[in-house]
């Protein structure tokens, strides 16, 4: 009889190559059907433990939509006839900047960023390749055009810190942050135009974000449009204009990645420590909340810090940002969670009101982020810890099975017999077999 583990790799590789299309991966047959940007990051993270081909394909499939000023898009829409997704390339009408990407079309804002560190992920399992090898010296360019970009576009004042001005560019749209971000900002009758949503006919509308969180959304698609995506109109009049720990951590992760595996290879990495310099003390000394005992986003409209807890802030983690004293004090909170008999990490804070352990990015349990956090942990060296946050995603795929995000509560788990979201994700087969592949 095969082990747990054995079924549950064996699971994940088949929901990865189930969910590969035309050298790139959905996030879920269903729910996500296009090419999505930090998930396909995930998905050549999961293929490089069995299939360094197709971990490539996937990364320059993502990177065949890349604008002219180095964006790379949340979404790539390889086909143009798929119709079960809103907003499609069509409302998107990137063709307002003349540098956007003509085939894929795109959307028009971009994701965190994770290439770089997926990249000196793969050399470290295929560093000899010529394979490997060669895409490097293909790829490494591609990926600092990226990141030049939101050091330029979306950092106007040269801070360290990228902005971004749409929550879906936040990896966690739904979070509860964004209720404090908007402060006020309500969409009223006139300003968008009409729309019909597609996400709540897929999966259960009480899991998904609310009305008037998606008419905040559309505002904010059409904004874009009016200044071309890239405009300096955008950074002076978007209403949600927010510097994000997880955005910043992993992008200033992605440089680090990006210099090792240059090194590595004897490519110029100049520019990007140059980067490093500047990214790591300002996310450092303006993200830091002594109050919260975390790090916190900063919302650049109003000129002050969103005082919550909320998940992001454990990403610094794994970039090295926090000193020993405040990485114990990241530590002591997660120690908390653990004792609760909570499945580490929540994605927001069980005490405060705005909580809810079902609604997207509002509370639940999700894969990719215990893997970022797991490895954080083991970087500071506290290993107990780690494993009690990887242990416990393999627990909840082992019991509910590959969804896309989990209810943090083990008391459910007799009340409850699946997860939420999409199922057979790509992102939890991905971290879960290299969770395993790795350990």
């Amino acid at each position: 009889m095969e082990s747990n583990t054995a079924v549950l790799k064996n699971e994940a590789k088949e929901i990865l190559l189930k969910n590969r299309r035309d050298g790139f991966t959905v996030p879920s047959e269903k729910l996500y059907p296009f090419q999505w940007n930090w998930d396909s990051g995930f998905a050549a993270l999961g293929f490089k433990n069995f299939n360094l081909e197709y971990a490539i394909e996937e990364i320059r499939s993502m990177f065949s939509g890349q604008w002219q000023n180095g964006m790379i898009a949340h979404i790539n829409f390889h086909s143009e006839n798929e119709t079960t997704y809103f907003p499609n390339f069509e409302f998107w009408d990137t063709q307002v900047n003349s540098g956007a990407s003509q085939k894929p079309k795109t959307g028009g804002i971009t994701q965190p960023p994770v290439f770089g560190f997926v990249l000196e992920e793969m050399a470290k399992t295929h560093g000899n390749d010529p394979v490997f090898k060669e895409f490097v010296s293909e790829i490494f360019s591609k990926i600092t055009h990226f990141h030049r970009f939101l050091y330029t576009i979306r950092d106007p004042k040269n801070e360290g810190l990228a902005f971004i001005f749409h929550p879906w560019e936040s990896g966690r749209d739904n979070s509860p942050l964004w209720d404090y971000a908007y402060d006020g900002f309500e969409v009223k009758p006139g300003d968008i135009p009409a729309y019909t949503r597609k996400d709540n006919t897929q999966a259960d509308p009480s899991h998904r974000p609310l009305q008037k969180d998606y008419d905040r959304f559309v505002y904010l698609i059409e904004l874009g449009k009016k200044h071309q995506y890239d405009g300096i109109g955008i950074f002076e009049e978007s209403p949600f204009l927010v510097q994000d720990t997880l955005f910043n951590a992993l992008l200033i992760k992605s440089n680090d990645g990006l210099i090792n595996v240059g090194k590595q290879y004897g490519l110029d990495v100049a520019e990007i420590e140059a980067w490093q310099q500047k990214a790591k003390p300002a996310f450092e000394n303006k993200l830091w909340c002594e109050e919260i005992g975390n790090y916190v986003c900063y919302d650049l409209r109003h000129n002050k810090q969103i005082k919550q807890w909320e998940i992001g802030g454990y990403t610094s983690l794994i970039a090295g940002i926090p000193s020993p004293d405040k990485a114990q004090l990241l530590l002591e909170t997660l120690l908390e969670f653990k004792e609760k008999d909570l499945f580490v990490c929540p994605s927001f804070h069980t005490d405060n009101e705005k909580f809810d352990p079902k609604r997207y990015w509002r509370g639940p349990v999700w894969p990719q982020m215990n893997w970022l956090i797991y490895h954080g942990l083991l970087r500071y060296g506290f290993n107990e810890m780690a494993d009690v946050t990887k242990n416990d995603i393999i627990a909840l795929v082992e019991y509910y099975g590959f969804y896309e995000y989990f209810n943090p509560f083990k008391s459910v788990q007799s009340t409850e017999s699946k997860g939420y979201g999409g199922h057979s994700f790509t992102w939890t087969a991905a971290v879960i077999l290299d969770l395993i592949e790795n350990a």
